[in-house]
């Protein structure tokens, strides 16, 4: 077992004047370049698919697994990679590369059948970091010991959780068919190989009140967790959510609770926790309902706007003896 050399803690706004701890600026200052994301659809499969545990999925996942549109027509990874690099380039300032296994569940397989498709990702020019996507109930310390070979200075090496929430309930309503226990005692085996963890959260699911969302914030700020990608809850056409909508209308947040309930989430977040993403993306012939997700920079600026007027940040509410 390697150990990664110890992150550097950023606190929100030293560099970038934003009131959270940023993911990508982040990357810009630990490397000096622009860094972006390759995605990558491995082929893989996930056992809430193929029938070991279900054969309907998650109900907010699409068909495609999340997978993005420039993985599409290109068998090999490499393929993939050099598409999106070609798709992403706005000019010919410096560049780095992560390369983002994004699509199903990215350590469903072989330790050697994972190490192959690991190590083309890793060998692309300019790579300067894996992101694997995956479910808390596929990790192994047989995986874990096939990832760990990647760690390295100055390299960005993150195993990315679908948490969603710490709420049993919740899990069961969106079919995760795991256990939030499930998610800790993977996030403990993590821990222990020195990796990064980032959890995936839904903000907005049918049956969760206020206070199970910001409790879901307070229990990631309790564990060994580096980032967190928060999403609104949104419908995809196609999905079983869209029928469970089109049957329950359920309450989907508005673009004012959503900004609201993010910044009091964020407030009660660890101060060094890196905020990868703050509200879900979808093209918009696939987006189903809310239609306000399209309009990413306007949900950004309103989020930054609300703690303005709050004069607040990440972690304001919290203390390492909990929350005031």
């Amino acid at each position: 077992m390697q150990k990664q050399k110890s992150r550097k803690i950023f606190n929100p706004g030293r560099w970038s004047g934003k009131p959270y701890n940023f993911f990508g600026d982040y990357l810009a200052a630990a490397y000096s370049c622009r860094v972006l994301k390759l995605p990558i659809d491995a082929g893989l499969s996930c056992p809430n698919r193929d029938g070991t545990l279900s054969f309907e999925g998650c109900v907010f996942c699409s068909e495609d697994g999340s997978a993005s549109p420039t993985t599409a027509d290109f068998s090999s990874i490499t393929e993939q990679m050099l598409n999106a690099k070609n798709t992403f380039r706005r000019s010919e300032k410096d560049t780095k590369y992560i390369a983002y296994f994004q699509a199903y569940t990215n350590t469903y397989g072989s330790p050697a059948g994972l190490k192959k498709i690991y190590d083309e990702a890793v060998k692309f020019p300019d790579i300067t970091g894996l992101m694997i996507g995956t479910r808390p109930d596929c990790i192994s310390r047989e995986i874990l010991d096939v990832i760990s070979i990647y760690m390295k200075e100055d390299f960005e090496l993150w195993i990315e959780l679908g948490l969603q929430s710490v709420h049993d309930k919740s899990l069961q309503y969106l079919n995760r068919q795991h256990t939030f226990k499930q998610t800790e005692d993977a996030i403990k085996m993590i821990a222990e190989y020195n990796i990064p963890v980032c959890l995936h959260v839904i903000l907005g699911i049918p049956g969760e009140s206020w206070e199970d969302m910001m409790k879901t914030a307070e229990t990631i700020s309790g564990m060994p967790v580096a980032g967190v990608k928060i999403h609104h809850l949104h419908i995809i056409k196609d999905t079983p959510l869209e029928q469970i909508h089109s049957k329950e209308q359920f309450h989907l947040m508005s673009l004012k609770e959503y900004v609201s309930t993010v910044c009091d989430f964020i407030e009660r977040l660890r101060p060094d926790i890196l905020i990868h993403r703050l509200m879900g993306d979808r093209m918009a012939e696939s987006l189903f309902l809310p239609k306000w997700g399209l309009h990413k920079g306007t949900v950004l600026q309103a989020i930054e706007d609300e703690f303005s007027r709050r004069c607040t940040y990440q972690g304001f509410l919290y203390t390492d003896e909990g929350l005031e």
